[in-house]
């Protein structure tokens, strides 16, 4: 039977998460559990594996894959009677968030794989050292910012929640006077439920970042979890928009700190052509990511 998503689930998502090591950023308890602000999060052990599905009125599906040691076509099977139950549109049932060493798996037994936008991998230390022309302008934003500002950076604290608030408002209505595709609008106002979600199981989550002060006040922060031993994510960079270099300092000071960490997911771009140039400007590998029908 179906159970809805609780923080009290945390230690069993995380053992069946543990099973394999991942690169896409979907999974990690933190990561799945703040859509709750936007849907019904439902799951239940099949055959020994871990199924998540996402409920909201236009349907369910599933975010990740199965979670197991080793997953079988009936468990899949199964999946897709539970989608099927509820979407009176068949088409809507899928499998977000698979991963490419699961493909031929999909393939094999007779589903359809399609590539959706990937995530986007960086090398910590080229994040950190920005060297050579193709980070030039990357330092410059940096430099300009430390020379003409005078800043204070600290750990991200809920005491910082209402500001961070603040900000991400004042931030969002630039970006919508800016850009009017309709996606990425509802994309930041989504993202706006999903961080006020985040700060209210801020203490239960994995969440760590910081918060960039000019004049007493927060003009940025940014926030992230681990997804691995040696992978970081960064799932929110806000910035105030009016000042130059803040967006690129506060990413570059957040990656210095995570000395810990080789490799700093930088999430997907949603299919959003601004969002994808602003990832690629930082020279990322591309972790492929598919959707199974």
């Amino acid at each position: 039977m179906l159970k809805e998503l609780s923080i009290e689930d945390k230690q069993i998502f995380e053992k069946f998460i543990n099973l394999k090591r991942h690169q896409l950023s979907s999974y990690q308890f933190s990561n799945i559990f703040i859509w709750g602000s936007l849907y019904k999060i439902l799951w239940q052990i099949i055959d020994g594996s871990l199924c998540v599905f996402f409920k909201d009125d236009s349907g369910c599906f599933m975010y990740i894959a199965p979670l197991a040691k080793e997953i079988s076509s009936d468990i899949i099977k199964s999946c897709f009677q539970i989608m099927d139950r509820y979407n009176k549109n068949k088409s809507i049932s899928r499998i977000e968030n698979v991963e490419s060493s699961e493909v031929n798996f999909y393939r094999s037994i007779g589903y359809n794989v399609e590539e959706k936008y990937p995530d986007y991998l960086c090398l910590r230390k080229e994040l950190v050292e920005l060297k050579g022309n193709r980070f030039k302008a990357k330092r410059a934003n940096i430099n300009y910012f430390m020379k003409n500002y005078h800043f204070s950076c600290r750990n991200f604290s809920l005491k910082y929640k209402g500001s961070c608030l603040e900000l991400y408002r004042f931030w969002m209505q630039e970006r919508l006077r800016r850009y009017k595709d309709r996606v990425y609008q509802s994309m930041l106002e989504d993202n706006f439920k999903v961080l006020k979600f985040l700060f209210n199981f801020y203490n239960d989550l994995d969440f760590t970042g910081w918060v960039v002060e000019i004049d007493s006040k927060v003009k940025a922060f940014s926030l992230g979890y681990p997804l691995n031993k040696d992978t970081f994510c960064i799932l929110y960079e806000i910035a105030d928009l009016k000042i130059k270099g803040l967006a690129q300092f506060i990413f570059w000071y957040f990656c210095q700190q995570l000395s810990s960490y080789k490799y700093i997911n930088i999430m997907d771009d949603s299919g959003l052509e601004n969002l994808r140039r602003t990832k690629l400007s930082y020279h990322p590998e591309k972790i492929s990511n598919y959707i199974v029908k």
